[in-house]
């Protein structure tokens, strides 16, 4: 099995089995966007959505199907897995952009002429792999390419108020070592080694203050049992 099939079958194990709490996640995401939804006015064109980090959309996808979306981008820097997103989410009646590519980067690029501002901008556990000035700068760019009344809805793990990374990671690889029997020793071992090297995670209260630097509303939507997943939903200041 090569290195992307090892980590992608303990992902895909972490997901099944509940262990980020992903089907909280999915009920909270529909019920931000129904409610958005419901307040646009009447007769406003079908929004357009861009998913940063899109993976292979297994739990967002029946909830894409049901959207009256007006177009979906799934970007992810990996690209084995835009092949399966795609299968995930089957025929829809609005048009589908696969792209291959780094969040950061495509938040930075300057929209090509004609390009429309983003309705809706998603992204799911992917963010907190930029370092925190990465994040800042995300924020700003993203700011730029929202549309007036648009929404960003922010799915990650966070670090608590005051809490540094060293701490926030003793106390997550404690969680997977005591918590996470689902998992083989080899899963384990591969998520551990992830969450180690890679994981950055937003500091809550320094990220609000910086997402409203940037010009964004932040609403915490749902905070998860273990202090660490959450959704936060921003909109345009």
């Amino acid at each position: 099995m090569d290195f992307f099939a090892q980590q992608w079958a303990s992902y895909r194990a972490v997901v099944e089995h509940d262990l980020m709490e992903h089907q909280a996640v999915a009920a909270a995401t529909a019920a931000a966007l129904g409610g958005w939804l419901a307040e646009r006015e009447a007769g406003a064109a079908a929004p357009r959505m861009v998913d940063l980090g899109c993976g292979d959309l297994a739990l967002l996808a029946p909830l894409l199907r049901r959207l009256p979306l007006g177009a979906y981008t799934g970007l992810d820097l990996t690209a084995q897995v835009l092949p399966l997103a795609q299968q995930a989410l089957g025929d829809v009646p609005y048009p589908c952009q696969w792209i291959e590519g780094d969040l950061l980067r495509w938040a930075n690029e300057t929209p090509g002429k004609g390009d429309q501002p983003v309705d809706i901008l998603h992204s799911a556990f992917a963010i907190h792999h930029l370092s925190d000035s990465e994040k800042h700068t995300l924020l700003e760019s993203l700011r730029s390419r929202i549309a007036p009344g648009g929404l960003f809805i922010w799915v990650d793990v966070f670090r608590d108020a005051g809490e540094s990374r060293d701490v926030y990671v003793q106390r997550y690889l404690q969680r997977i070592a005591a918590g996470w029997p689902q998992l083989s020793p080899e899963q384990r071992d591969h998520v551990s080694q992830h969450l180690a090297a890679y994981d950055n995670p937003a500091e809550r209260s320094s990220i609000e203050t910086v997402a409203e630097a940037a010009g964004w509303h932040w609403r915490w939507a749902w905070t998860g049992a273990h202090r660490a997943e959450a959704m936060a939903v921003l909109t345009p200041a």
